[in-house]
């Protein structure tokens, strides 16, 4: 089976090859832009993976990739608006670069380009399918956003509303990757489910992860300095949960971390963090995570593909919970 690398770097080399357009250029430069910002392409190489499992040529599947590529790098273009994000990948946001206008504008028709993609799959019976795929996924997208958005205004969040929000905006498009990816590869519809739901157990745990390195990560590996949720004042997982375990005193001493705007920076990171601490939210999170991750490693019982592509891709899974960055 090709290696993680080769994979990654055929799909490298045919994002290269394909053309956004170029006039006018106000419109596709920025789309160029956000695409050659590189990330972890963790969507289109899981696609590939599973495409991989019924059928060893990837390139079959590349449309759809590039589909599921294209569309995740308009919602950060977008997502960074609603953000007012001054960085992506260490590089100054599209809308910072060129203009919110063209940022919108630009992000919008990344979102018609991924549909042109999808209906250059070779196996043209399957394009109603994937597309229905697709669409929901989107909309599904669009709906954790608002739920993150909404999120911001409210003062009673509970744990299973935010691991509601994170499935729709993270894992959900890991899962349709998947699920894609296996039936472009000739799988049955019921082993395309089951890598459905593999991947949307995995994309929450994926997130739960992220969530716990954001603050809790080493710099020197995370590739950040940590705690930029505390400052953002983000309700993650560690923040709800510690609302949901802590005394009165220790809660009203959280709340306010959060509702002053007063403190410094690092303090105010440095005081999260010692209520996190406390609490024992980072071992929290990581059973939580593992929880989520073993319901995903269940999916993959009883699918009908060879063993040691099955245990690769598990190798992949596991491989990915184990990061620090």
């Amino acid at each position: 089976m090709q290696t993680l690398h080769q994979i990654q770097s055929a799909f490298e080399k045919y994002l290269r090859e394909l053309s956004f357009g170029s006039d006018p250029d106000n419109l596709y430069r920025p789309v160029r832009y956000i695409l050659s910002l590189g990330g972890k392409r963790l969507r289109p190489v899981v696609l590939l993976l599973c495409h991989k499992l019924y059928d060893d040529d990837i390139s079959p599947a590349m449309p759809a990739a590039a589909a599921i590529e294209v569309f995740h790098n308009f919602t950060l273009v977008h997502d960074d608006i609603m953000d007012e994000a001054p960085l992506r990948r260490g590089k100054p946001t599209v809308h910072h670069k060129f203009d919110t206008n063209k940022a919108i504008l630009s992000g919008d028709v990344m979102l018609v380009l991924a549909y042109d993609y999808l209906l250059r799959l070779q196996n043209q019976t399957l394009i109603p399918t994937v597309s229905r795929i697709f669409t929901q996924t989107a909309i599904e997208v669009c709906e954790g956003q608002q739920m993150d958005m909404d999120f911001e205004e409210r003062t009673n969040v509970s744990v299973e509303e935010y691991l509601r929000m994170i499935e729709l905006k993270t894992s959900v498009l890991v899962a349709a990757a998947m699920k894609i990816g296996a039936l472009t590869g000739g799988a049955s519809d019921a082993d395309a489910q089951k890598l459905y739901e593999f991947g949307r157990n995995l994309g929450i745990a994926f997130q739960l992860q992220d969530d716990l390195l954001d603050t809790f990560g080493d710099p020197e590996k995370f590739g950040k300095q940590p705690g930029g949720d505390i400052i953002q004042n983000k309700k993650t997982y560690l923040f709800l949960k510690a609302l949901e375990l802590a005394d009165d005193h220790t809660r009203t001493e959280l709340l306010e971390w959060y509702s002053n705007t007063d403190f410094d920076e690092e303090e105010k990171i440095a005081g999260v963090k010692s209520i996190f601490t406390r609490l024992d939210i980072p071992a929290q999170t990581k059973r939580l995570q593992t929880e989520f991750e073993g319901k995903a490693m269940e999916q993959l019982n009883g699918l009908d593909a060879p063993s040691e592509k099955i245990e690769w891709l598990k190798a992949f899974a596991e491989g990915l919970m184990k990061r620090e960055f």
